[in-house]
């Protein structure tokens, strides 16, 4: 038989010398390109050893260890489902399981052939155009088995809309990695953000010394790094994980002589990169430009003086030294004044915070109320992304620009979206809106940005250094679309004369049957509690949408078995609106009856649900994937 032969051959060379030991072994999966997590080796290993005396196995052994990690039962029940002899699967048996298991209609012996190619690791057979359950084997744990759509793995949607027609992944205080109060700011914050794909970064400015903006979190603990290194990594590290322009949401709390240096600094370290006119030259202020006319742009967004129109013309002269003050209208209390600057501030006036009152008179100078002044020549440098003070829905109907974006914190932000839903969803088919973290969230705890995609915001910013559920959905919901950072918006929530509500779903609706069999797992991560290789594990399945199709079913336990738990269960769902839900599968150890353990999970967007019989990854509670665990599961929607 062809599989012997080929497996002596492979592993003959590392037992010339004799028998191997556990580290042998662990040295020959990896040549073999085999996942493993060592807990579950580790346990197989001994099991077999226990066998005869020693602590080193044979080629047997090892045969025997293989198989028990790699030829898992449920693949070879459906291998031999398909199979004309039980050991081979010629093309056409190959073709007939992807077209009638997988549901790949359009799948021809072209494709069955280039998965043969692919995958098959015995020459002779695949010179024969037939596939072994090695190779099936390493089909179905591969990507293109993984329960997300391969096609979304690329960049796929229309990228020329408008700017505001998409979801664009924002992080909030993006210097931050740790809390808000006593952390450490770090440059890592923002490599990692933009490894990501995060396409909008907070940068919070202050006065330094020698003249050298610095970027912390105002009024705290948290360490001081200069801006000029701010924007030098972010100009080596930009356009890494995507092409689409990159947003910098400057907090600016910076003297004007400060600004112009920030100014000088956004020129001189990101040159060509730095969108400071408009593109094409003339300016059509009647619609926002598309990310695919951005590309490889950074947009500086914070207040500006005065018009497009007005910038454009001083451009021509030199203005080096000028500062301007903000009218009221102008000012925003957006997130650099309310919100997000902790309450550890106390040099507004008495009206200007609630609740100040309650507290002693301050020395008369402190609580003058500062007018924001701003460089000219930093204002300039702000084309598509103007802040601009949210006051009302109306009011931004009436007066507010297509590059004007609003903040709005979360707080204010929920109430709107419980009280004026249809409003709110007029506004962002119309302007950028960025969603902020309430400033009491000391822990940089987040919160769940579903209800803010729901009505259209586009920049709903987190807290990327905090794991969670609500980074999963971040994580999960941006890993559509090639993973770029924009996720075109459902037609309903870009269409102007939309009637849509998340509560009101009327005619919107495109209801999805959604069945998966949660079948079974594989080397899941051991419990914390567990001395060896086990856990008693669980799968949540959970569905974040509009009101009506959030859900949480949730399977039963599997007894002390981590290594290849079998559940064979079903679960059903009824979605109304697929295009904005989210699936969440979560993995736990039950340790008590009141007290589970996390052991690993993986979110993605309903509409990227691969059919069939898919491998589910899953990723850690920091957002790093386990390598070797992976549920196995059976999708089906219609």
């Amino acid at each position: 038989m062809d599989e012997n032969r080929w497996f002596w051959n492979l592993i003959q060379n590392d037992f010339k010398t004799g028998n191997i030991d556990l580290e042998g072994c662990m040295r020959l999966l990896e040549k073999m390109q085999i996942n493993f997590d060592e807990d579950h080796l580790k346990h197989i290993f001994k099991k077999t050893i226990d066998k005869h005396s020693g602590d080193i196995i044979s080629m047997d052994d090892f045969k025997a260890i293989y198989r028990a990690l790699v030829h898992r039962p449920e693949f070879e029940e459906l291998f031999k489902a398909y199979s004309t002899d039980g050991n081979i699967l010629p093309d056409g048996q190959l073709l007939k399981f992807l077209a009638k298991e997988q549901f790949q209609t359009e799948a021809n012996e072209t494709t069955a052939l280039e998965i043969i190619m692919k995958y098959e690791p015995i020459d002779e057979v695949r010179k024969k155009r037939q596939m072994s359950f090695e190779g099936f084997i390493r089909y179905m744990n591969s990507d293109e088995c993984s329960i997300f759509k391969s096609q979304h793995k690329s960049v796929y949607q229309d990228m020329t809309r408008p700017l505001c027609d998409y979801f664009i992944s924002s992080s909030h205080n993006t210097y931050l990695i740790a809390d808000q109060l006593m952390g450490p700011s770090h440059l890592w914050g923002y490599t990692s953000a933009l490894l990501k794909g995060c396409r909008c970064l907070e940068i919070d400015c202050w006065d330094g010394n020698n003249n050298e903006p610095i970027v912390y979190h105002g009024h705290t603990l948290t360490s001081k790094i200069p801006f000029r290194s701010v924007i030098r990594v972010i100009d080596k590290y930009a356009f890494m994980s995507s092409a689409y322009p990159l947003v910098l949401s400057l907090e600016n709390h910076c003297s004007p002589k400060q600004q112009e240096v920030m100014a000088e600094c956004l020129k001189s370290i990101l040159g060509d990169k730095l969108l400071s006119t408009p593109i094409g030259g003339e300016v059509d202020m009647t619609r926002l430009p598309s990310p695919e006319a951005l590309k490889f742009k950074v947009l500086i967004k914070n207040k500006k003086v005065g018009t497009l129109e007005q910038s454009l013309l001083r451009m021509e002269d030199d203005y080096g030294g000028q500062a301007e003050e903000l009218s009221d209208s102008e000012l925003q209390s957006d997130d650099e004044d309310t919100d997000d600057t902790l309450p550890l501030q106390r040099t507004r006036s008495p009206a200007k915070r609630k609740g100040d009152h309650r507290s002693s008179p301050l020395p008369q100078k402190k609580t003058k109320v500062k007018r924001a002044k701003i460089a000219l020549a930093l204002s300039d440098l702000v084309v598509y992304t103007k802040s601009q003070k949210f006051v009302s829905f109306e009011h931004s109907l009436q007066h507010q620009q297509c590059y004007e974006n609003n903040s709005i914190g979360e707080s204010q932000a929920r109430k709107l979206a419980r009280l004026s839903a249809k409003e709110f969803i007029s506004h962002t088919t119309r302007f950028i809106t960025r969603i902020y973290p309430k400033g009491t969230r000391m822990s940089s705890s987040n919160y769940n940005p579903q209800e803010f995609w729901n009505v259209g915001c586009q920049m709903v910013a987190l807290n990327f250094q905090t794991p969670g559920t609500q980074m999963e959905l971040q994580d999960g919901k941006f890993l559509d679309n090639g993973g770029c950072g924009y996720v075109l918006k459902p037609e309903f929530l870009r269409d102007r004369n939309t009637t849509f509500t998340p509560r009101n779903v009327g005619a919107y609706s495109k209801p999805m049957s959604l069945s998966i069999r949660l079948i079974s797992g594989h080397q899941l991560p051991p419990s914390a509690m567990s001395k060896t290789n086990k856990a008693d594990p669980m799968v949540h399945i959970e569905i974040y949408g509009v009101p009506e199709d959030q859900a949480r079913k949730k399977s039963s336990v599997v007894k002390s078995n981590a290594l290849c738990p079998k559940w064979n269960e079903t679960f059903s769902f009824h979605i109304q609106v697929p295009e904005l839900a989210m699936i969440r599968f979560c993995v736990e150890d039950e340790v008590s009856l009141v007290n589970n353990e996390f052991l690993g999970q993986y979110t993605l967007p309903v509409m990227s649900l691969n059919t069939g019989y898919r491998n589910i990854p899953l990723i850690s509670k920091d957002g790093i994937k386990l390598e070797s665990a992976s549920l196995f599961a059976h999708i089906w929607y219609y």
